[in-house]
């Protein structure tokens, strides 16, 4: 279920937060090589916030491809672009002229697919439990 922003944020059960921990590293995980996804786009998948993905990846996105989460604009905190801007090129991502962000609308992933992928790795864990 979908939160629109003139609903309360406590419309939604969205689980313990070690739970929501896992369900965004999950989704940042499936995030495929070459393309990058906004928190925005991280946040509709697992039904949190823009702000709260970035606060996980923030305290738990170490050994994650951090680099494909960027801000609506492809945007990381500065202290973060000059390692972003190697894994950017490696992987073919193209760098804005400002060298201060990426190209999210030409590399953003199929966010279907990314959903889909989400969907059966998310049943997959929870049939493991």
């Amino acid at each position: 279920m979908h939160v629109s922003p003139e609903e309360p944020e406590l419309a939604v059960d969205r689980g313990s937060s070690e739970d929501v921990v896992d369900r965004v590293l999950l989704a940042v995980e499936l995030v495929p090589r070459g393309h990058v996804v906004s928190y925005g786009d991280i946040g509709g998948l697992v039904e949190i916030g823009a702000r709260q993905v970035g606060s996980v990846m923030s305290r738990h996105g170490t050994g994650l491809p951090w680099w494909r989460v960027v801000n609506a604009a492809g945007e990381l905190p500065s202290h973060l672009l000059d390692e972003a801007r190697g894994h950017w090129l490696e992987e073919g991502i193209t760098i804005k002229p400002s060298g201060k962000a990426c190209r999210i609308g030409d590399h953003r992933a199929d966010l279907i697919a990314l959903a889909t992928s989400y969907d059966a790795a998310l049943g997959a864990v929870r049939l493991a439990d």
